[in-house]
């Protein structure tokens, strides 16, 4: 989810009918998932759980912050929807401690918060990797102030792929790119988005 709101106006927003980003995977994520080695997933600021219950449905075990209780709820619903189980945990980013060489995969679909802490999370994401580990995100760029299809408003939250590159610098880039891409999930990202992509893998 993003953090461009207060944690209450999360849980006010999760609290509504149906699922807000809807309950398919995140299409990048999908199209990429198969070079994340199988093992131990760390998906940040999750939301409802699409991405999540989709590694799981892969075998790998999954790992959900968010710091919204009612969105890892709905994650934990969906999970048994789809028989698998997924580890959910209530943590604010500023709080949470990413365990260094512990994870396979690292996942950030959409995860806006203000640029220092962005920083200090990837940057706890390129030592949380194991070798040969895999960090994947997806999120709006700056360009994405010029659509009305979904993101923060804040200049500072929004992404650009050299500030990307230099925060997850460690990691080696297999895709790393800005584009104009139709992202369509559920009723909170709808229409032509810019956005910025990152495979990247620790040596």
């Amino acid at each position: 989810m993003m953090k461009g709101q207060t944690t209450t106006n999360w849980d006010e927003r999760f609290s509504e009918p149906g699922f807000t980003y809807g309950t398919e995977p995140n299409e990048f994520l999908a199209s990429v998932a198969d070079r994340i080695p199988r093992g131990n997933i760390l998906s940040l600021a999750e939301g409802e759980g699409r991405n999540a219950v989709f590694l799981a449905s892969l075998g790998h075990d999954v790992t959900a912050v968010d710091a919204s209780a009612v969105g890892l709820r709905k994650a934990q619903d969906l999970a048994e929807a789809h028989h698998v189980r997924i580890t959910t945990i209530v943590a604010d980013l500023t709080d949470f401690a990413i365990q260094p060489m512990a994870w396979d995969g690292i996942i950030a679909c959409y995860c806006h918060i203000p640029s220092p802490l962005r920083r200090a999370v990837h940057r706890a994401a390129v030592a949380g990797l194991k070798p040969g580990g895999v960090f994947i995100l997806e999120a709006f760029s700056r360009k994405q102030l010029e659509h009305d299809t979904g993101g923060p408003k804040s200049p500072d939250m929004l992404m650009t792929l050299d500030e990307l590159q230099e925060e997850l610098g460690g990691l080696r880039f297999d895709h790393a790119v800005e584009l104009e891409r139709s992202v369509v999930e559920g009723r909170g990202h709808t229409g032509l988005a810019a956005v910025v992509q990152i495979v990247a893998v620790k040596p």
